[in-house]
């Protein structure tokens, strides 16, 4: 039985790459763009349908879904993936592009979600996909919106995951590394900044821009591993995409054990004395 799915930030990269492959495995797919003329190399068949969507605009998010629910009768794979980072020190990036990216990568991710429960409730079924990142994982250099946004996805998206599991409903927070698409290129704004910051930012910088066309992650193999997980019975709560990835993300899961460890006694000395006593 064919699924159906509704991806967000469709056009180019990740999203792209995702919505071929669905089209590939014979399922349903309304591929969401800003401007859906963006979307027109996927082609055109009976499997899929289109949908203008800015993720931060609430009426638009309802009209995809409901267009979802109206061409294919039903919704079974939302898939939040549009977003983007720029690269620059806390102190020079503007309070207005620090709300640019958090409206989109995190309150784009929160109404998208909010837009599909009540369908999936009603069904009982249903798998939310919530793009976060490594970068939702540890701080990413000279990415402070983009790290606070997707934090905020990793939180939304345990509660979310509890509350789901109530009405039959999965979850899964996808973690990609570096992957080659224009997420690293035409996609990011990149100040290297003060020199001051230049170890942290600058050096964040250079190496994105040396990084470009050069990310171990193929698309294509991120999207099989979407597929595959959406075809498990018991999937991940969380998906680390890429040996980048998971080098990162172990050595930082240790580092703050450690940690942990290290000021165990500071930490626990907070407690009530046992007979309730300071």
């Amino acid at each position: 039985m064919p699924r159906t799915w509704l991806v967000t930030g469709g056009s180019r990269g990740f999203g792209h790459a995702l919505c071929e492959a669905i089209l590939e495995a014979g399922d349903n797919l309304v591929a969401t763009a800003r401007d859906p003329a963006q979307l027109a190399s996927l082609g055109q068949r009976d499997t899929l349908a289109t949908a203008p969507l800015d993720v931060t605009n609430e009426t638009q998010a309802h009209a995809a879904i409901t267009a979802a629910i109206e061409r294919f009768s039903a919704l079974d794979v939302l898939v939040n993936n549009a977003g983007y980072g720029d690269i620059g020190s806390i102190e020079d990036t503007t309070l207005g592009s620090f709300r640019r990216q958090i409206e989109t990568n995190l309150f784009g991710t929160i109404i998208m979600t909010k837009a599909a429960i009540p369908h999936m409730r009603g069904r009982r079924s249903g798998h939310i996909i919530q793009f976060s990142s490594v970068g939702g994982r540890l701080g990413a250099p000279g990415r402070a919106p983009y790290s606070a946004a997707k934090w905020g996805i990793e939180g939304f998206s345990e509660v979310l995951a509890q509350e789901m599991r109530l009405i039959g409903v999965r979850v899964t927070i996808v973690e990609p590394g570096g992957f080659r698409t224009e997420f690293a290129g035409t996609s990011t704004t990149i100040d290297g900044g003060r020199p001051e910051y230049d170890a942290i930012v600058g050096r964040a910088a250079r190496m994105q821009q040396a990084y470009d066309g050069n990310q171990p992650g193929d698309p294509r193999r991120g999207a099989a591993a979407i597929l595959a997980v959406v075809a498990l019975d018991d999937p991940p709560l969380r998906l680390p995409l890429g040996s980048d990835a998971l080098a990162a993300i172990e050595h930082s899961d240790r580092v703050r054990l450690e940690e942990l460890a290290h000021w165990r006694a500071l930490s626990a000395s907070t407690d009530f004395e046992k007979d309730g006593k300071s």
